[in-house]
């Protein structure tokens, strides 16, 4: 492809540089190839995608929808290819940003999905060598041009046959825990997760609710139906937010359009709407993306009435939802990472998940140095009751002060942690 003046500072490969970004291994080679057009990349990223993905955020077709809901400009998007052999091995999709005077390559979705990963043929990537694994990734994030440092957040340990298989992918800061329900049938789940203490915990709670009035619960998908029951758990988020005094990320319009865009009924992207009603009115529900035979909740909300929460609309909902989905054959229900007690009583996959880190710059090394001693903090705040408590009045006392900020014109930006 030509390289554009205006893209001077970026790393735009044509036929003939193609063979500068080759690395031996042994009697083959990688060979790097990078575009700001995701048209480029679409053949390989289906390919790659085609079996299963660890997350909506390896999804082209959600990725297509943020990327038009925020109005991402072409020269911010990077789409960067390894081959091996002439195949491609891995691809990784990132957006540009400015960070604190830093020029920084992450995630386009950020934390609006519960892990994200670069996208990559897992079985002969596994086959790869240690060294040769470590060669790629030096090579393939190390290949960018108008940028300071590689950040990938929240990738998933992907462990096949004893390989790690992003183990060599720069600079590691252990995270948080990815949690996930595998199971063949609901009967299994039920089986291994609850036991008879449990069960009758959630016969009762059950009882409650249905003696408050007809309880129902149904399953939506794209078009209008879903779309109309939106605004109601965005409406129930909001006010969780508030609540917890934390700044509300579905606010910001940009955002708010793209999750109506996946819900549109051609959007490409298959929603699946879990709706729990109480005499009509929605008081429960769970927004998931479907791949295959797995399924990612993203947005979880619940009626914030006093007069209902002794019934547990959320946790009679999310039984609802165990009872169904397995049976629907997936055979993955994804929850994100961060331990809830929904996660404790359902899940039996817990999947660390890592920070990546990979200077392109001496800008930056120091400004992946400043995010990991930032990342080791808040670990620490969290293990320590007091320090917890202090950082919530703080954030409390800052999320006021945003709201005023707003009120009189000036909005907080969205960022990227």
């Amino acid at each position: 492809m030509a390289r554009s003046a205006a893209y001077d500072d970026i790393l735009l490969l044509d036929q003939a540089a193609e063979s500068d970004w080759a690395v031996a291994t042994g009697s083959r080679s990688f060979r790097i190839t990078a575009t700001h057009r995701m048209a480029d990349v679409e053949n390989v990223w289906r390919a790659l995608t085609g079996s299963s993905i660890e997350s909506p955020g390896q999804s082209i077709d959600f990725i297509r929808l943020w990327i038009k809901a925020l109005g991402i400009a072409e020269r911010d998007q990077f789409y960067v290819v390894a081959h091996l052999d002439d195949a491609p091995i891995a691809l990784v999709p990132l957006q540009r940003r400015w960070d604190k005077g830093a020029r920084v390559l992450s995630w386009f979705p950020g934390p609006h999905v519960g892990c994200n990963a670069p996208i990559v043929d897992v079985a002969r990537l596994q086959a790869l060598s240690t060294d040769d694994r470590r060669r790629l990734w030096i090579k393939l994030l190390r290949s960018f041009r108008g940028a300071d440092v590689v950040y990938m957040k929240a990738v998933p340990q992907l462990i096949v046959d004893g390989v790690d298989l992003f183990a060599e992918m720069g600079q590691i800061l252990e995270s948080d825990t990815l949690h996930r329900a595998a199971f063949t049938s609901f009967e299994e789940a039920d089986r291994t997760q609850r036991n008879k203490s449990r069960r009758k915990h959630d016969r009762q709670q059950g009882d409650k609710l249905n003696a408050m009035g007809e309880v129902s619960f149904e399953e939506l998908g794209n078009g209008p139906a879903g779309l109309a029951v939106l605004e109601t758990m965005f409406q129930q988020r909001a006010a969780r937010f508030r609540d917890m005094g934390v700044f509300d990320p579905f606010a910001i319009p940009v955002i708010r359009e793209f999750y109506d865009s996946t819900a549109r009924a051609a959007s490409g992207v298959p929603v699946k709407l879990h709706v729990m009603r109480l005499n009509g009115e929605v008081v429960a529900m769970r927004y998931n993306i479907e791949h295959g035979d797995r399924l990612f909740c993203l947005i979880s909300s619940m009626s914030d009435d006093p007069s209902i929460q002794h019934g547990s609309p959320g946790k009679q909902c999310l039984l609802r939802v165990m009872q169904t989905v397995f049976e629907q054959g997936y055979r993955v229900f994804d929850m994100g990472e961060g331990l809830t007690d929904e996660k404790r009583h359902w899940c039996n996959q817990q999947i660390p998940v890592r920070h990546h880190y990979m200077p392109i710059t001496r800008r930056g090394a120091l400004a992946a140095q400043a995010h990991r001693s930032w990342h080791r903090l808040r670990s620490r705040i969290k293990s320590d009751d007091k320090l917890l408590a202090w950082a919530k009045n703080l954030r409390g006392t800052m999320h006021r002060m945003a709201g005023r900020a707003d009120e009189s014109g000036s909005k907080p930006a969205p960022h990227d942690d």
